[in-house]
């Protein structure tokens, strides 16, 4: 469903709280023995991994995996201070912890968000050109604030046009009811709570009208991947058969019930999140891989997160954007 609850700013992530890469790396000759610990937060392309849980598909593939459930910001908290192998986090929030040390291989991209994440604007608002002037709260520096600013360039508007309040994304509802934010940014379930509380609202803008600009990947500690590179591959190959049955109309209720006890609500209304959510299979994965300019390559959306964390102060350095890629186990057949 989400990645929130509450979810920090990238401003703290940056702050003394991350650790160094020795932390990260931290004692992985001792740790062998131990499962592979991955944090997951409440996203349907993350959650999907509930599937594979449930079923015992890890034990079936011969390796011992430990998943720890967290709110968004605090899955990353936890990948920083080292107590973690990997975090199932965005493309640009990847680098934004490695801004910070806390470096990271991008091995798998889980799917990309296809309307879950939005701009909702009040009731006589119909486009991003009917914010100018007005504010527009969003979570500076997230990815609605990317949304947001790659939909006002399209439509030729400048960074001055719309009056930008930082909020906390999880705050949105209450935010939208207030008399002066003419719109705000938020992803499922928020942004539908936001419109709950706002009779008439609706999103003006959806990462569906930008497919690709916001990747969802399992994102591992470098020296993870290098020590424990058999362990993880068959983590990656399992992917395909937690898609399969999410996908196929014979086993996709089976689950949906999984996914939407996970996060909390009922299966009819978990439902309709998948489709916000762009699961891909390895095959797409791989085509995602190659190098490119553009939103349909990780490369190239990774590297217009890149601009826009750097642009807004994000993170003071420019980031290598093929040091944080690695698409070899996702290509290995």
């Amino acid at each position: 469903m989400n990645r929130s609850e509450p979810r920090n700013t990238t401003r703290r992530l940056l702050s003394g709280a991350l650790l160094s890469l020795a932390a990260l790396g931290g004692s992985l000759t001792a740790r062998a023995a131990e499962p592979l610990k991955i944090g997951y937060s409440d996203w349907p392309g993350w959650v999907a991994w509930q599937v594979a849980i449930e079923k015992n598909w890890f034990k079936d593939a011969g390796v011992d995996v430990k998943f720890e459930w967290f709110d968004y910001s605090a899955s990353m908290d936890a990948y920083a201070a080292g107590k973690i192998d990997a975090v199932l986090m965005t493309n640009g929030d990847a680098l934004v912890t490695g801004a910070g040390g806390a470096k990271s291989s991008m091995i798998l991209i889980t799917d990309y968000s296809n309307g879950n994440d939005m701009i909702v604007a009040k009731p006589g608002i119909h486009s991003v050109t009917d914010l100018k002037g007005k504010k527009v709260a969003v979570e500076v520096g997230l990815v609605e604030h990317l949304l947001l600013r790659n939909a006002m360039k399209k439509a030729g508007m400048k960074a001055g046009d719309i009056d930008i309040v930082n909020a906390k994304t999880n705050e949105m509802p209450q935010v939208l009811a207030s008399k002066d934010i003419a719109a705000i940014g938020a992803w499922q379930p928020i942004s539908g709570q936001a419109m709950k509380a706002s009779p008439g609202a609706k999103p003006i803008i959806t990462s569906a009208d930008e497919p690709g600009l916001i990747y969802d990947v399992l994102a591992v500690n470098p020296a993870s991947v290098k020590s424990r590179r058999a362990e993880w591959l068959k983590v990656v190959k399992l992917w395909d058969k937690v898609v399969a049955y999410i996908n196929d109309p014979k086993t996709q209720p089976d689950a949906v019930k999984i996914m939407a006890a996970r996060s909390g609500v009922s299966a009819a209304e978990y439902l309709p999140l998948l489709k916000g959510t762009q699961l891909l299979t390895l095959d797409e994965g791989r085509k995602v891989y190659l190098k490119g300019n553009d939103y349909k390559s990780l490369y190239g959306s990774t590297e217009i997160a890149n601009t826009f964390n750097w642009y807004n102060k994000v993170y003071p350095i420019s980031q290598k954007v093929d040091a944080y890629i690695d698409p070899s186990l996702t290509n290995e057949k």
